[in-house]
C-alpha cells in the first residue's frame, strides 16, 4: 500500500505542468478610466476588469484569470510596451473673429503640437475646421475649411506627410455656444 501511495505523487510529479498558449494582461489606462476585456476561448470565458489581471488561456481552451504584479510586466514586456505608440491627443487651436488669424496664444500653442506630433512614427492627424454663427452659413462653412487648410499646412511644414492628414469642415454646425471658442480648428492625432 505504501508503494502505491509513493507511485502516485511520483506520477503527479512526472506529469506534464501544461503551460498556457496565451497571457491577455489588462493594463492601466494612462488617464486612470476603468476598461475590461472579456477573453472567450472553446472551453471557457473570464472577465478580466483590474489593471494587471491576466487570463492564461490553455492549449485545452481552459480560461483561468491570475493576478501579476506591474514590475513582472514591466520586465517581461519592456521592449513590447516601449514599441507602442504614443497615445491619440487631441488639441483646440482658436482665430480671430471673421478671420483665419490664429489666436496669440494658440499660435504658441501650435509650435507644441508640431513639435509633439514630429515625435510620432507614423502620425495620423485629423483638423477639423469650425466657425461661430456671425456669418453667412456658407461663408462659415468656407472660413472653417480655410483655417483647417492653413493649420494643416503649417503640420505638413513640420514634417507630417500630407496624405497622413485629413482636413475637414464643420462650419458652424458643431458650435459650442456662443463666441470665441467655436472660431477654432479641433486636431486629433494618433
Amino acid at each position: 500500500m505504501s508503494a502505491l501511495l509513493l507511485i502516485v505523487p511520483l506520477a503527479w510529479a512526472l506529469w506534464p505542468n501544461p503551460q498556457p498558449t496565451e497571457h491577455i494582461t489588462l493594463l492601466p489606462n494612462a488617464d486612470g478610466r476603468q476598461s475590461a476585456v472579456v477573453v472567450t476561448s472553446a472551453r471557457g470565458e473570464t472577465l478580466v476588469d483590474q489593471p494587471y489581471l491576466t487570463a492564461d488561456v490553455y492549449a485545452s481552451g481552459k480560461v483561468l484569470p491570475k493576478p501579476v504584479a506591474a514590475s513582472t510586466v514591466r520586465i517581461r514586456y519592456d521592449s513590447t510596451l516601449a514599441a507602442l505608440p504614443a497615445g491619440a491627443v487631441s488639441h483646440s487651436l482658436f482665430f480671430e473673429a471673421s478671420s483665419g488669424q490664429l489666436a496669440p496664444e494658440s499660435a504658441a500653442r501650435l509650435i507644441a503640437i508640431r513639435a509633439d506630433i514630429a515625435r510620432r512614427a507614423q502620425p495620423e492627424v485629423w483638423v477639423v475646421g469650425h466657425a461661430d454663427r456671425a456669418d453667412a452659413p456658407g461663408l462659415n462653412e468656407q472660413l472653417a475649411l480655410s483655417r483647417a487648410v492653413s493649420v494643416a499646412r503649417e503640420l505638413a511644414g513640420a514634417g507630417v506627410p500630407e496624405e497622413r492628414i485629413d482636413v475637414m469642415a464643420r462650419g458652424s454646425r458643431d458650435a459650442r455656444g456662443f463666441g470665441g471658442q467655436n472660431r477654432r480648428v479641433d486636431i486629433r492625432v494618433r
